[in-house]
């Protein structure tokens, strides 16, 4: 297993700073600021180390995509403030006065339904229904869990999902995969040993069913919730600015809730979607971009002023500025760790340990060390699908076997338990931005359960080699 130049252990400093400090100070930006000087002058690049990583990581395609969409997802949900649509939705569901049970599951079941997207679906749900998670005195952290844990575990698993395409796309050329449309096939036969992403999304629906009690800091949160009213703990910096959680709708509007909140939403879907199934990628940003677009016509129509839309947009730009911030130390910390060789320095001292009956389980907890200290899942599959799924098939003499799939699904799912839960991953950004919630609180909160599922899938990975493998 050969892995690319790293700094030995001073290629793990950057990313382990950023995640003690994260939960000693509860303050993300300071946490990722700090981590990133540290990182720029134990890698030797000076004082000047520290702008010039801002500036090669923040000028990218990449990054720019995300931060677009942030502004866009930013507008459509200052929009929906504004025209009554998010407090309209939540009157319709508060007519079938839910319980507390009944508003979980349902946030459970719109996170799954929207798995075109781990960006989107996060935002969704969390802003739609945080007014209703408040009403029924569920905490933020518990809404941002279920949002969190309802995106990148699904993604992973669905065949028509971007994942799917850049997973099986790494694929191509390794063992007996020879094209997209074998490499696609095997990506489909590897999801039932995804136990990781399955695990996850279920144990969010035995939670909200209440057939598994709340414990470690949930627990806690969720007696703070029902007990005191407080969705917050006191001191508590939730991840959206005031101007897209106290919007007021437009006085005089009349609300048209297809029109202002299922239309634009279906705008949303129906592209990403539709450019998936045409060109095989999902063109999100631009369909928030023809979402909001749409939507600020009608809303002129309704009789709202251009100056009113143009503060509104002004005001969801804002909103979503402490989201923007953390994203942007986030890809610098991550720019940082590959200059490091962060993810080979931890692959380099686990090389002596491999063999057929360990490999899915070794995959499943490198992958998930390197995708938590990085925050990106992707980044992990490109760097541990060629290392990992070529040793797989030379176990198997070449054939798609139990190793082999076991040992995708291992990277898939250890990968996604870093996007999952890690104080440094984009997606868990999100579900913090979408439910309003503070975003060390619900990291701090939602480890546990991520362990305990983690642990799980280790154990199955470890019964799987051992029975079938070994």
């Amino acid at each position: 297993m050969e892995a690319a130049e790293h700094l030995g252990i001073v290629s793990i400093i950057p990313a382990t700073v950023a995640i003690a400090l994260a939960f000693i100070t509860r303050n993300t930006v300071f946490s990722l600021a700090v981590a990133c000087f540290v990182g720029v002058l134990f890698a030797g690049q000076g004082l000047m180390g520290f702008p010039n990583l801002l500036k090669d990581s923040l000028g990218t395609t990449s990054f720019s995509w995300i931060f677009l969409l942030e502004l866009f997802i930013g507008i459509l949900i200052a929009f929906f403030q504004r025209t009554g649509a998010i407090q309209n939705f939540t009157k319709i569901i508060d007519r079938r006065n839910l319980t507390r049970v009944k508003t979980q599951v349902l946030s459970w079941l719109l996170g799954m339904f929207v798995f075109f997207s781990d960006y989107f679906s996060p935002l969704f749900v969390g802003s739609t229904m945080r007014n209703v998670s408040d009403k029924a005195k569920i905490s933020r952290e518990k809404l941002a869990y279920i949002a969190d844990s309802t995106s990148a575990p699904v993604s992973v698993m669905i065949p028509i999902s971007g994942w799917a395409v850049y997973i099986s796309g790494l694929l191509i050329g390794l063992g007996s995969v020879s094209d997209q449309s074998s490499a696609i096939n095997v990506f489909v036969q590897s999801i039932p040993f995804n136990f990781y992403a399955i695990l996850s999304v279920l144990f969010v629906g035995l939670l909200a069913l209440r057939f598994i009690p709340e414990y470690g800091p949930m627990k806690e949160a969720e007696r703070r919730a029902m007990e005191e009213g407080k969705v917050l703990r006191d001191g508590a910096e939730p991840l959206m600015g005031e101007e897209l959680t106290n919007t007021p709708p437009y006085e005089g509007i009349k609300t048209n809730i297809f029109l202002n909140f299922f239309f634009p939403v279906a705008i949303v879907i129906s592209i990403a979607v539709g450019t998936f199934m045409a060109v095989q990628s999902a063109k999100t940003m631009e369909a928030f971009l023809a979402a909001v677009v749409v939507l600020g016509i009608i809303m002129r129509i309704q009789g709202i002023p251009l100056q009113e839309i143009m503060k509104t947009a002004t005001d969801g730009v804002k909103g979503i500025m402490p989201a923007v911030i953390i994203l942007a130390f986030a890809y610098s910390l991550n720019h940082l760790s590959q200059q490091l060789g962060t993810a080979s320095y931890i692959v380099s001292i686990t090389e002596g340990w491999m063999s057929a009956s360990l490999l899915p389980l070794l995959t499943f907890l490198i992958a998930a060390v390197i995708s938590f200290s990085t925050g990106t899942s992707w980044g992990t599959f490109a760097i541990m699908i060629p290392l990992s799924v070529p040793m797989a098939f030379h176990f198997s003499g070449g054939e798609i076997s139990t190793v082999v799939l076991a040992t995708i699904a291992a990277v898939a799912g250890g990968g996604v338990f870093g996007d999952h839960c890690s104080p440094l991953s984009d997606t868990s950004i999100l579900a913090s931005t979408g439910a309003a919630s503070d975003h060390i609180d619900h990291i701090r909160t939602q480890l546990p359960y991520a362990l305990t599922v983690a642990c799980i899938a280790a154990i199955l990975y470890l019964a799987i080699g051992l029975i079938f493998i070994g």
